[in-house]
């Protein structure tokens, strides 16, 4: 029978090895670098909400992967997304002068504040909102995108 010193030596180790067995096997993750350029204002927010999937995207608050916003001190913002698996991924910013933390739209469903949609796509009234499929983007390691800012809807 194995000494009570020897018993713990055994249980210490195993313990070891599962905690190194999952290090290994963990999911390995990616950093996502969003730079907003062409900002107007220099007060308030330009808020981050990054997607996973076309869930709710590009208006909810809800269904993001990730989120945060970031003080206005020029005319470019970055702001780091880290621990996001590799994956496909959109992005939607705004230029929050308000403090709410979303776009305000007036009666017509025209956004009132600055906006804007990784791959910079075409808004207008005739392509409407932007799918996730022509915002989206592949992440793997350490990726940056580059999101000019809008304050107007395109002609």
């Amino acid at each position: 029978m194995l000494k009570l010193s020897q018993l713990s030596h055994v249980l210490l180790a195993t313990l070891v090895s599962i905690s190194f067995a999952k290090t290994v096997n963990a999911e390995p993750t990616a950093t996502l670098n969003v730079v907003v350029n062409g900002i107007h204002h220099q007060k308030g927010e330009i808020c981050f909400r990054v997607y996973a999937n076309e869930k709710g995207f590009p208006m909810s608050s809800t269904s993001e992967a990730q989120s945060g916003c970031a003080k206005i001190n020029g005319t470019s913002v970055k702001k780091e997304f880290s621990g996001l698996k590799p994956g496909t991924y959109a992005v939607a910013v705004v230029d929050d002068q308000n403090g709410d933390r979303k776009l305000n739209k007036d009666f017509f469903g025209i956004p009132k504040e600055g906006f804007g949609i990784s791959k910079n796509p075409t808004v207008s009234i005739q392509t409407g909102t932007p799918k996730f499929r022509d915002a989206s983007f592949v992440v793997n390691k350490n990726t940056t995108v580059t999101i000019i800012m809008k304050y107007s809807l395109d002609s």
